[in-house]
């Protein structure tokens, strides 16, 4: 194979690879060579290849991340960020590798959170998807028209309920779940870790 005369420089792999998120197939059929010779020239110029999970990610956001990250500027900013950082340190589920969630029955809590991803990753509301989790003895339908209408979001965004049996009928925890936990969901690997490094660090800073 004579890969050495080849169209592909550097700089043209960089752009295609690296740039653009090409695949290596896509670059093949795109110049109308072998999938090995592309590889071969990734492998020469020293450009690393995509693990299968960049890969994956790519594939499902073809137009780039799905979220702006934006800096604290203000007191103001500041306090809206920390509290939002708190929020998923203390409430979130950090154990999904996948995607940004966080779950409870307080709707104002909800909010804050909501408006921390809003305000400092520009995340679209439309993107977001929501689980509910209610008692046997609470009407599916009416716990989803309180949780549309307290945080503004539409009855097509909700994944299928989770119904557990109702073992409790008194005390203050029944009346908190009145309208069940409505989970916070946004699948999407690099946020999650973004807002988990961001707990990391204030881990290490000295009380």
């Amino acid at each position: 194979m004579l890969y050495y005369l080849s169209m592909f420089t550097v700089e043209l792999l960089k752009k295609l690879y690296l740039a653009d998120g090409l695949s290596v197939s896509v670059i093949s059929k795109k110049y109308n060579c072998s999938q090995g010779k592309v590889n071969y020239w990734l492998k020469k110029y020293s450009i690393p290849k995509r693990t299968i999970s960049e890969a994956v990610y790519l594939q499902n956001n073809p137009k780039g991340n799905p979220f702006t990250v934006c800096i604290p500027k203000s007191n103001e900013d500041w306090f809206l960020y920390g509290m939002g950082i708190g929020l998923y340190w203390g409430e979130g589920n950090k154990m999904n590798n996948h995607a940004v969630r966080l779950g409870n029955t307080d709707p104002d809590l909800l909010k804050k959170f909501l408006n921390f991803l809003f305000y400092f990753y520009k995340i679209e509301k439309t993107r977001l998807r929501f689980g509910l989790q209610i008692f046997t003895d609470i009407d599916p339908e009416i716990a989803k028209k309180y949780w549309c209408k307290k945080l503004s979001i539409n009855n097509n965004q909700f994944q299928k309920v989770v119904v557990s049996e109702s073992l409790h009928k008194k005390g203050t925890y029944r009346k908190k779940s009145k309208y069940g936990v409505l989970t916070i969901y946004f699948s999407n690997t690099k946020l999650r870790d973004i807002i988990v490094d961001a707990i990391e660090k204030l881990r290490e800073v000295p009380m």
